[in-house]
């Protein structure tokens, strides 16, 4: 039977990093295994001097990570700890420098993935499709709503880097990060941990495995995250902004009948309350604009002439960096996230060389957004008695099944793995945006406005969406001495189908239907010429499905996009083992692209409506990047990594056909065709990680001192697809301190008291910037949050 990684000792990670960012300690292997499963070698003196092997079995065979010929980064429990990372979100300082995570808007209820300059805009609904695909256990996530869940027990997360078409199959274009869970161990044993921290927070986890018992082992988790808000909210009894409090929990279950059938089954629930980031308004009236009075306002039927900028009220603050509290207070409760999922993963040793596996998996999100973070520093703007402050009042439902079965093994030379796959999803959303404030004559005040009057407001959109997708793959490895050539592919089957039913609280019928097939080819060669060399060379394709923005006013349905990759790597160990350098470049040709062109429309009410329509982009986008990573074990106990990410993109012009409808509506109508330059979110042109980790015992009783620092920086990259404005440079660092491995008890019981930093030095930046607003107020922006630090206990037993 295979087995897994339990774990992967400090050292190790601290020196096998490569292609995704050594700062992660990233570890390489196939990036096409639909389960990856790792096993490290025997763990070593941690001060033992030279790198240590690590062996990884992504293709269900034993292979060393040097030579395996595709990129993966490995971030390990370890790893996760000394970074303070406990949901998703917290890779978004760029440890891993070709992976990047923000938040959807400035919500923390669902992330925007993306790798190698494949990220999607809005993929926030039904219909919509991610670029990156997310798996936990190797279980696909269909939305973008449940990853920011608390981590329970994850032993790594991969990242499979560039298209993933051929075992992955949709929605992998830009690559895959799996969070691996850990398994039973059949022995009794766990550990617990508890912290506090700046900002009123709060952590604890538990992990205890439960001794086998006629064939069966349990293991149960649990974990729990509190912070309290950044950004103060003014208004007395609610929430503030950056608040989150997440809490979940897993029962696992290994069942081995024989010694060639192995199963294990599962159970998850997690709870996410969270409030978005503060939009703060940068700067007033960019453009230089007349300023509107309130007389000009009011003989225009109480709204802002053309071509004036809105007055600013005395009582609304211009605030260029980040904010400790808003000037306005508004209505905010937290928006709440509930995951749910049970897996089943069976595997059946058919021969010594042969192995069948089953996994099996139901998964349901159900998330309710409370959204109130654009105040008066975003549309509606100033009127005399006028609402403002829109409250963006959301609802997603949604149920998948998975079933995916494959046959790995070995014929003499040649490697395989072949496979099936079927999915099946239903999604539904609904949507309003009330004003919750109101304006006095003049704007030296507001009054906040009876909810039970704008929590009555129409909603502006509901839809409905399914999907189905079939697929059958294979993938096979001829080992010839130092060459090695891997060819496969995948024919998939999508079939799509919705129905916007409510467009400005009116009901409607739009439908689309959207049925695709595929076939993603691979082929890597790869070349070993000395035991300290391996080269590489590979073909991949992949593409993201079709569907329709429930945010468009008719359910106006978009294509597919497809991306070819062509990509060459070195992977090198130099003097003495002392030294491991790699090094990949690609270039990336992706058609069809999806671009979203969305503008925030004032309604007859006094809302504001967000219009958003995706279309495909003509021509090619040129996506090129090379990456580079160093790791360095100059002495004993001390370890050094050094990765750095350059990623050129550029889209053709796009149509916007939201534009063209504002156009027709105009006297007289304008009716030519709008082509407008669009552009990559989040994909900075440089990206640099560094990390420094220094291990020492103290005494002779095996207690360790451990020091971590890293340095993560981040080059401007744009926010919005349709918006040529970028966010700040960045560049965050973090700590942490501990004492390990300190004694207790008799039975092997040990104590870590560990003190850590997020964003150590507290650098503010934008990370999302928008100048949709500018002519007639001004730029707003959200900024990272403030440093934040605690201490924290582990006991093992």
């Amino acid at each position: 039977m295979l087995k897994t990684v339990s774990r992967l000792s400090v050292s190790v990670i601290a020196l096998t990093a490569v292609q995704s960012g050594s700062a992660a300690f990233a570890a390489e292997a196939s990036a096409e295994m639909a389960a990856l499963e790792m096993e490290a070698a025997p763990e070593s003196d941690s001060n033992q001097p030279g790198l240590v092997d690590i062996v990884v079995t992504a293709t269900k065979r034993e292979t060393n990570l040097q030579e395996t010929p595709i990129a993966i980064a490995v971030m390990s429990e370890e790893d996760m700890k000394k970074r303070q990372v406990s949901s998703l979100i917290d890779l978004s300082d760029g440890a891993i420098p070709s992976l990047r995570i923000s938040t959807f808007e400035s919500r923390q209820t669902a992330l925007t993935v993306g790798m190698r300059g494949i990220v999607p805009d809005d993929a926030n609904q039904p219909a919509r499709e991610q670029g990156v695909g997310v798996y936990v256990d190797g279980v696909y996530l269909g939305r973008q709503h449940g990853l920011n869940s608390g981590f329970l027990d994850v032993e790594r997360i991969e990242v499979l880097k560039g298209p993933q078409g051929t075992l992955f199959g949709r929605n992998t274009e830009g690559g895959a990060v799996n969070m691996v869970l850990r398994a039973p161990t059949g022995e009794f044993g766990g550990r617990v941990t508890s912290g506090l921290g700046n900002f009123g927070a709060y952590n604890g986890s538990l992990r205890l495995d439960l001794p086998e018992v006629a064939g069966f082992s349990i293991k149960l988790d649990a974990s729990l995250q509190h912070q309290n808000a950044t950004t103060k909210n003014p208004l007395a009894g609610q929430q503030g902004w950056n608040y989150f409090h997440r809490y979940g929990g897993r029962a696992a279950i290994r069942w081995r009948p024989t010694d060639t059938l192995l199963a294990d089954f599962s159970v998850d629930a997690g709870r996410d309350e969270s409030t978005a980031f503060l939009s703060q308004l940068i700067n007033f009236n960019p453009t230089g604009r007349p300023v509107a009075t309130v007389a000009q306002i009011q003989a225009n039927g109480n709204r802002l002439p053309s071509g004036f900028v809105a007055p600013l009220p005395s009582i609304v603050e211009v605030q260029p960096d980040r904010a400790k509290s808003a000037s306005i207070g508004v209505p905010q409760q937290p928006s709440i996230g509930k995951t749910f999922g049970v897996s089943a993963k069976l595997a059946w040793d058919v021969t010594e060389d042969a192995e069948i596996k089953s996994i099996t998996a139901w998964r349901t999100v159900s998330d309710r957004q409370f959204d109130n973070s654009g105040l008066a520093n975003r549309t509606p703007v100033f009127a005399p008695n006028g609402s403002f402050s829109r409250y963006s009042l959301a609802t997603l439902d949604q149920r998948q099944f998975s079933q995916e079965l494959q046959v790995v093994g070995k014929l003499g030379d040649l490697d395989y793995v072949f496979g099936g796959y079927y999915f099946n999803e239903r999604a539904e959303d609904s949507a309003r945006t009330p004003n919750t404030n109101r304006w006095n004559a003049d704007g030296s005040n507001y009054t906040i406005i009876d909810p039970s009057t704008y929590l009555s407001t129409p909603a502006a959109r509901a839809s409905v969406a399914f999907s189905k997708s079939y697929a059958v793959y294979g993938q096979a490895t001829y080992n010839l001495d130092q060459f090695a050539l891997t060819l496969g592919g995948r024919m998939t089957r999508d079939e799509k189908n919705g129905r916007l039913f409510t467009v400005n609280g009116a009901a409607t019928n739009f439908t689309f239907r959207e049925n695709d097939r595929r076939f993603d080819p691979l082929v890597t060669l790869a070349w070993e010429p000395s035991d300290a060399v391996n080269l590489y060379a590979k073909y991949a394709t992949g593409y993201r499905a079709g569907g329709a923005s429930s945010r468009s006013l008719n359910y106006r349905s978009f294509g597919p996009e497809s991306v070819k990759s062509y990509e060459i790597g070195v992977k090198t160990e130099l003097f003495d083992r002392m030294v491991r350098l790699n090094i990949a470049g690609y270039l990336m040709d992706r058609a069809d692209t999806q671009v979203d062109f969305n503008f925030f429309i004032p309604q007859s009410n006094g809302t504001v409506r967000n219009t958003l329509e995706t279309v495909n982009a003509q021509g090619t986008t040129k996506i090129r990047g090379i990456e580079a990573d160093l790791t360095v074990r100059p002495t004993d106990g001390l370890s050094l990594g050094l990765s750095y990410a350059y990623t050129y993109t550029k889209v053709p012009l796009a149509r916007n056909t939201v534009q063209e409808q504002l156009n027709a509506s105009l006297t007289p109508p304008v009716t030519t065709p709008v082509f407008q330059e669009v552009y990559i979110l989040y994909t900075p042109k440089h990206a640099l990680s560094g990390s420094i980790d220094y291990d020492t015992p103290l005494g002779g009783n095996g207690t360790m001192l451990k020091l971590h620092l890293d340095g993560n920086y981040s080059s401007p990259a744009f926010s919005f697809a349709s918006e040529n404005v970028k966010n700040d440079k960045s560049f965050i660092v973090n700590g942490r301190l501990s004492v390990a491995d300190i004694p207790v008890s008799e039975n092997g019981q040990t104590l870590a008291v560990s003190l850590w930093a997020r964003n150590l030095l507290n650098e503010s930046h934008i990370y999302r910037r928008s100048n949709a607003n500018r002519l007639v107020l001004g730029d707003y922006a959200n900024f990272n949050a403030p440093r934040t630090f605690g201490v924290e206990a582990t006991v093992k037993f």
